[in-house]
């Protein structure tokens, strides 16, 4: 039978010399091709030895290195199902993520492994090893046994690869399941889409990616790992974003991923000239809105236009401006700064009213969208799952947006209470749950208002219980013990009474332009 494992099409596109360097890393470490295709091999063996049911979870909350994404590829060459986890999640948000997934093996750091172990082995876990970002732990140790040959394990584009965890403006997060077919296609399309080439480049191998982003999320685990390897690309790779690095490895890179706040930061660096990105091609923005004026001085710096696309953890990549120029629309390659394009070759995306109907052109509605990249649906969540597409199979985003009259698209807002914090989704109802639980709270809400390093941050208004003092300030001091920094709102407000509509629901648009100069430079 002819398999669909994704790992085995990343595999295919390794360069005949697999010496070559396949990653370099910020502190001048050379990782070869050969290199990824046998440390991912003792890792698949290792967990294959282990007798892991079919379909196994493994969740992984450690920090970016180049064993990391080994560890991903292993996870899919022995058909398992991948589970990354943001590592600035506190031990509330681990233990929902390890009681709803049920993994069977969990990695994390060793400065957490106390605490992480006991809510694993409390949960049923079987296996908790250790991966730090020095090259060591219980993973490579235990790994370092195994073979360096392994047959990929079959799996069918169906079967499940991944599960990235994610959350609608209410409730508890929800685990989106990706298929090796969903990502495998997103990657393919991309790679033409994006115009990838294993020709020219500073080595003379072709396109070379610095990779900037972590790799708990999809920008930077499946666009920008999937898109390099899938052209057998050298990528750089920066453990954390430093902009003065970034910007000095360009001379040696054509390809930059990056969020719209690396680019602000970038900007702010004398370094940033034209000289410095001469062998660049391409730089791409997403996971949050980029400002006008952001790409519009990133383009008088540097020469270069942004190329900003839409994607979410449920679809990967659905929308891009493009690259060169798109036959289906009139051959028009302008990248068109406010928005993000067009849908990508396979996907359907329609935007329509609440009653169900396609609106006209530049008409604001409900994005809708359909394609091979779209998930199978949430973990363990069939109702959520079926409420959230429509009879024809589309998926409703909850992203609000229109189209204009040529077929670029712009987003004019993600779901409604979505507060997007340097490319970070941060969920307002999770927060305020949290808060409103505290001694003295009777309620809270959250609203994101303009920040201009962020594009977003959240504001806290809170309202205290009959005859009870709270301080906004020690709630956010307590906040801080349970949940990751970027969720963390950056002010608070004690008020009397929160303003209500007449149905009695909270008019969070009043408090949005009530705070929206709050950080006004």
């Amino acid at each position: 039978m002819t398999s669909n494992n994704l790992f085995s099409a990343l595999r295919a596109a390794f360069p005949a010399d697999m010496t070559r360097t396949a990653v370099e890393t910020d502190e001048g470490l050379c990782y070869s091709w050969q290199d990824l295709d046998r440390a991912t091999a003792m890792m698949a063996n290792l967990f294959q030895s282990l007798g892991l049911p079919d379909g196994s979870r493994i969740a992984v909350q450690v920090e970016k290195s180049v064993e990391a994404l080994m560890l991903y590829l292993a996870t899919l060459r022995a058909g398992y199902v991948f589970l990354p986890l943001n590592t600035a999640y506190q031990s509330a948000e681990i233990a929902y993520f390890i009681e709803n997934a049920e993994p069977a093996v969990v990695v994390c750091g060793r400065a957490q492994f106390g605490w992480v172990s006991k809510i694993a082995f409390k949960a049923g876990t079987q296996h908790v090893f250790t991966l730090n970002d020095d090259r060591t732990g219980s993973l490579l140790e235990r790994a370092a046994h195994h073979s360096d040959r392994h047959q990929v394990v079959p799996r069918k584009a169906d079967d499940l690869a991944a599960i990235l965890y994610t959350s609608g403006t209410t409730g508890r997060s929800k685990g989106a399941m990706l298929t090796h077919g969903n990502m495998l296609s997103n990657a393919l399309t991309l790679k033409d889409y994006w115009g990838w080439t294993t020709k020219g480049g500073p080595e003379g191998h072709g396109d070379v990616l610095i990779h900037a982003l972590p790799i708990f999320h999809v920008h930077g685990l499946f666009v920008a790992i999937h898109g390099a390897l899938i052209n057998g690309s050298k990528m750089i790779w920066l453990s954390k974003f430093d902009p003065k690095r970034a910007i000095a490895r360009m001379r040696e890179a054509t390809v930059f991923m990056g969020v719209p706040t690396l680019y602000v930061r970038m900007l702010a660096e004398p370094a940033l000239n034209r000289a410095a990105v001469q062998s660049m091609r391409l730089f791409i923005a997403g996971s949050a809105p980029l400002l006008i004026e952001t790409f519009n001085e990133w383009q008088t710096r540097t020469g270069h236009t942004i190329l900003e696309r839409y994607g979410m953890s449920e679809t990967a990549m659905l929308t891009s401006n493009p690259y060169a120029a798109d036959p289906r629309y009139r051959h028009q390659s302008e990248r068109r700064g406010g928005t993000v394009g067009f849908p990508l070759p396979g996907v359907q995306l329609r935007v329509r009213g609440d009653d169900a109907k396609d609106l006209p052109v530049n008409e604001i509605g409900g994005i809708e969208v359909k394609g091979p990249n779209v998930f199978k649906g949430y973990w363990r969540m069939p109702e959520k799952t079926a409420e959230e597409f429509t009879a024809d199979g589309f998926f409703k985003t909850g992203d609000v947006g229109k189209i204009d009259e040529k077929g670029y698209v712009t987003i004019v807002g993600r779901s409604k209470d979505l507060i997007i914090s340097g490319g970070y989704n941060v969920y307002p109802a999770e927060i305020e749950g949290y808060i409103n639980d505290m001694p003295g709270v009777a309620e809270s809400a959250v609203v994101g208002v303009p920040h201009p390093d962020f594009g977003e941050v959240g504001v806290a208004v809170i309202t205290a219980k009959p005859g009870a003092s709270v301080n906004a300030e020690a709630i956010l001091a307590e906040l801080k013990a349970k949940l990751a920094n970027f969720k963390i709102p950056k002010k608070g407000f004690v008020v009397a009474e929160l303003p209500r509509n007449t149905m009695g629901k909270v008019q969070k648009n009043l408090l949005r332009e009530q705070h929206k100069s709050l950080f006004a430079n």
